[in-house]
């Protein structure tokens, strides 16, 4: 699942499932309470709306309705075209044992793109401090 704030950052979490309780506990950990929702039509958010000052606005793709004034989803889904071609074209095989790490890396790319290369290296450096990396325990 992927959070895009409006001309923001993503903010990744792999989900066990797509079901309205799981998406909606995603939401609220990681959406303060003034927000306004935007999604696709898909079931699972239905609800959703009341707790957020902005309420929940969707777009009916099988109406081939893709954009509404400003109500679209399109940021969120050039991130998953973005993942979907590196993990299809680059990495090829990924376990879901380590998927997270893989959404890690893209949602890093994503959230520094309007970097420079090298202003992007010295931010990973930056971001791993303090931390190590173990292949096994």
């Amino acid at each position: 699942m992927a959070l895009v704030e409006h001309k923001g950052n993503v903010k990744t979490k792999v989900i066990a499932d797509v079901t309205g309780n799981t998406f909606k506990q995603v939401i609220k950990d990681n959406v303060c309470s003034q927000a306004r929702i935007i999604t696709d039509e898909c079931p699972s958010y239905n609800g959703i709306g009341v707790n957020y000052q902005g309420g929940h606005h969707s777009v009916c793709y099988s109406a081939k309705e893709y954009v509404r004034g400003d109500i679209h989803s399109n940021t969120v889904e050039s991130f998953f075209a973005i993942v979907k071609r590196g993990l299809n074209g680059i990495y090829h095989a990924v376990s879901k044992e380590h998927l997270h790490r893989y959404l890690s890396e893209f949602e890093f790319r994503y959230n520094n793109r309007k970097l420079e290369d090298g202003e992007r290296v010295l931010a990973a450096i930056k971001a791993s401090e303090g931390k190590k990396l173990f292949y096994k325990k």
